[in-house]
């Protein structure tokens, strides 16, 4: 899990950079095994970074939540952005109950802003004072993604 000790990765991800191999298995065993979808992002057979869909119960069971990282070293080739249009492809086959994928951005992530809007996600507006990370309260930038868009591949 190269991308959960990269420092440069996780300044926009809600935990902080694992020092040990405990906290990684400790994730896996609480958070990636129990996750309803959950994927690596491999590069040669090797996790460089991981991709995942969360969805909501009641009147927001319509909606999933795609989140994302990947190790720095491979940002700005195309890695991030072929998986997010893989991904959409494939959820909404999956699970057709989905009619929107979103994706909630940092306004200062412009790199993952970027990656999604290569994957066609069409940006929808800022959420000022949304979410507190790290002690800091943060604008998000909402994207998102229909069935019915362009061809995401």
């Amino acid at each position: 899990m190269v991308w959960a000790s990269d420092e440069k990765v996780v300044r926009f991800c809600t935990w902080e950079a694992y020092t040990n191999k405990e906290d990684g298995i400790k994730f896996i065993k609480e958070h990636v095994v129990p996750h309803p979808w959950f994927r690596a992002i491999c590069l040669d057979n090797k996790p460089i970074g991981a991709i995942s869909i969360c969805t909501k119960p009641g009147n927001d069971s319509c909606r999933g939540e795609l989140g994302y990282v990947l190790g720095s070293k491979y940002w700005g080739k195309g890695i991030a952005t072929r998986a997010v249009r893989i991904v959409a492809d494939t959820i909404f086959k999956e699970w057709a109950h989905l009619e929107r994928l979103e994706a909630l951005v940092d306004v200062n992530n412009v790199g993952s802003q970027r990656v999604l809007e290569k994957a066609g996600f069409q940006k929808e507006g800022v959420l000022r004072k949304y979410v507190v990370l790290k002690g800091r309260t943060c604008d998000m930038v909402m994207y998102s993604l229909l069935p019915s868009d362009q061809c995401h591949t």
